[in-house]
């Protein structure tokens, strides 16, 4: 009911329901708890790394008593030091899914629900506790205000929203804002070369003071100013904050040149992975704060170079002990202090996966962030892979619970697709058994054949 009133009332309106959508949010997000993080985090800026690891090792143990006393999954847990962290299973992202009524310590009425796709194509729903969520996000700000950010400065912000209608698109306007909290949403729907004029215009226009979210859309917007002699005015940008997706060197000095500013990487994840931030010296540091990052070959050996396997203090609503992320990194010396006067550990490079991404003739690229979105609302769906072989048509596999899945479930994934797309487009789905991997034995989620006709 509220997404067709919203489609039918004036832009102004629009922007009010978002503003009051986001009023919301930020209650939750921004309690008490919040501000008490906040004071923490900033106190600890100048911990040494012994002083981490402890703290380190006794919310591990914190951790592990409460989901051996909350969680049936975790029951039996042996009850080990940080020191033999590797006695215990290694969760991977099947388990998760399919145990997650046993591995959840509340009610999803008790906390707040995070819906992910992810980009492994498979569908996840994670429980935060309230005072978990405004950690996270004290955590988040704390870090990106080391570069002068707080809510309520202008942002533009660049995620999987799908908040445009038939008449934005014909009156090119491809963003929305809230206008309360300063933050102008734009479209990663339409990242299309006849759009991206109406982008640089508008951010010109708009002079944020930050620019936040996938770095895919955000570079396709640099290229195409930079292209065609568009000149962003200079000390506008204080930061650029990607979210999602892997940020390549060349992705960087293309968004740094255009926009005449910094970008401040960070990883984590939506079903509530420690963080990874970068610092002002340009290097990447485990936050030894918010978990235990573990990264092992693929026999579970510790390497300095593998997979990530991570123990997240900040998921208590879904405990996150030993699980296989999905992603890869390669640390940095232990042995290495950084300039910047952080202490913890430095990571030399974060791989993930392979970037890749659907291309829609009407509304442009559609990027792994935004495909992974698709099955948001889709419980039924366990996970999917997408294949384009050609401009106009893509075929979904994906596989079910037949105890949940419905006709109802496949419109509404069909819906996410069309938002996304658009709807030109031919899309074939096919229900399947198995989801075709690499010859690595890895899964993409996306395998886009038609890369050299763009």
């Amino acid at each position: 009911m509220k997404d067709k009133l919203y489609r039918l009332v004036p832009v102004f309106l629009q922007e009010l329901m978002i503003s009051l959508f986001n009023y919301q949010a930020y209650k939750v997000r921004y309690g008490k708890k919040y501000k008490h993080y906040r004071k923490l985090f900033l106190k600890n800026r100048t911990l040494t790394r012994a002083d981490l690891v402890n703290i380190q090792a006794e919310r591990f143990h914190s951790l592990l008593n409460f989901s051996r006393a909350y969680s049936p999954y975790y029951k039996d847990l042996p009850n080990v030091g940080i020191s033999h962290i590797s006695q215990l299973p290694v969760l991977k992202k099947e388990d998760l899914r399919s145990h997650s009524s046993e591995i959840v310590t509340l009610d999803k009425k008790e906390g707040v629900i995070s819906k992910t796709g992810g980009t492994t194509g498979t569908s996840l729903e994670i429980i935060y506790t309230r005072d978990n969520m405004q950690e996270r996000f004290a955590m988040l700000d704390d870090f990106r205000s080391r570069f002068g950010y707080e809510l309520g400065k202008k942002t533009a912000w660049f995620s999987g929203k799908a908040l445009l209608t038939e008449r934005d698109i014909k009156n090119k306007q491809f963003w929305k804002t809230d206008r309360w909290h300063k933050v102008r949403y734009y479209s990663t729907f339409h990242i299309h070369p006849q759009f991206l004029d109406h982008y640089v215009k508008d951010l010109i226009r708009y002079s944020p003071e930050y620019l936040v979210g996938f770095p895919s859309s955000i570079l396709d917007i640099a290229k195409f100013g930079l292209s065609k002699g568009y000149e962003f005015p200079a000390d506008k940008v204080k930061a650029i904050f990607p979210t999602a997706e892997t940020v390549t060197l060349e992705m960087r000095e293309i968004i740094e040149k255009f926009f005449k500013t910094k970008m401040y990487n960070q990883y984590a994840s939506s079903e509530g992975a420690p963080f990874i931030f970068e610092c002002s010296e340009g290097h990447l540091h485990l936050e030894l704060q918010s978990g235990v990052f573990e990264v092992l070959e693929e026999d579970n050996r510790p390497s300095r170079s593998g997979k990530l396997v991570v123990t997240s203090f900040t998921t208590e609503g879904t405990p996150l002990i030993r699980y296989d992320i999905g992603d890869s990194i390669i640390l940095e010396d232990e042995s290495l202090y950084c300039s910047c006067g952080n202490e913890n550990p430095m990571v030399k490079e974060i791989l993930g996966r392979i970037d890749d991404f659907v291309y829609s003739p009407e509304n442009g690229k559609i990027n792994l962030g935004n495909v992974s979105n698709t099955l948001k609302d889709t419980q039924g769906i366990k996970n999917f892979q997408v294949v384009q072989n050609s401009l106009d048509t893509i075929d979904i596999y994906f596989s079910v619970d037949q105890e949940q899945f419905t006709e109802q479930i496949k419109s509404v994934f069909l819906k996410n697709w069309r938002d996304r797309v658009g709807q030109g487009m031919k899309i074939n789905l096919y229900i399947t058994d198995e989801l075709a991997v690499e010859k690595s034995g890895k899964f993409r989620m996306v395998k886009n054949n038609i890369k050299d006709l763009l």
